[in-house]
């Protein structure tokens, strides 16, 4: 009766510290993905705002030199202007393809992304063993 008690103790215990171990396990790759997408994001982000820039000194320089051609600066920027319109316009109907789609295909890809094998290896024998 002792040792089937000590048997039942026992196989308790290590159930207790799989289960321990599997939940400290699901914390770390959480903590791992949603650092892996954080960081896309906001890499991105700073291309995005560095392209930004120099799109806009791009544009100033270009509404000066129409604007120059045309004999009104003014006219120029006007120019540039209705050309950002007309893009907008078209991001706001197409804003599902362009922009939605394409950010939830990465973060989908970076959560779905398979980690670590050494873990899964390692989780395995360990599994075996129990």
């Amino acid at each position: 009766m002792e040792t089937t008690a000590k048997h039942i103790e026992s196989l308790y215990n290590k159930a207790k510290e799989y289960t321990e171990t599997s939940i400290e396990l699901y914390k770390l790759n959480a903590i791992d993905v949603t650092a892996d997408v954080v960081s896309s994001l906001v890499s991105r982000i700073a291309i995005v705002l560095a392209f930004s820039l120099f799109t806009l000194f791009v544009n100033i320089a270009i509404s000066l030199l129409i604007g120059n051609l045309l004999g009104a600066y003014y006219l120029g920027f006007l120019i540039v202007s209705g050309f950002y319109l007309i893009i907008t316009i078209i991001i706001y109907f197409f804003n599902g393809r362009l922009i939605k789609a394409p950010i939830t295909d990465l973060v989908i890809a970076k959560l779905m992304k398979p980690r670590k094998p050494e873990f899964v290896e390692s989780n395995t024998e360990e599994n075996e063993k129990l």
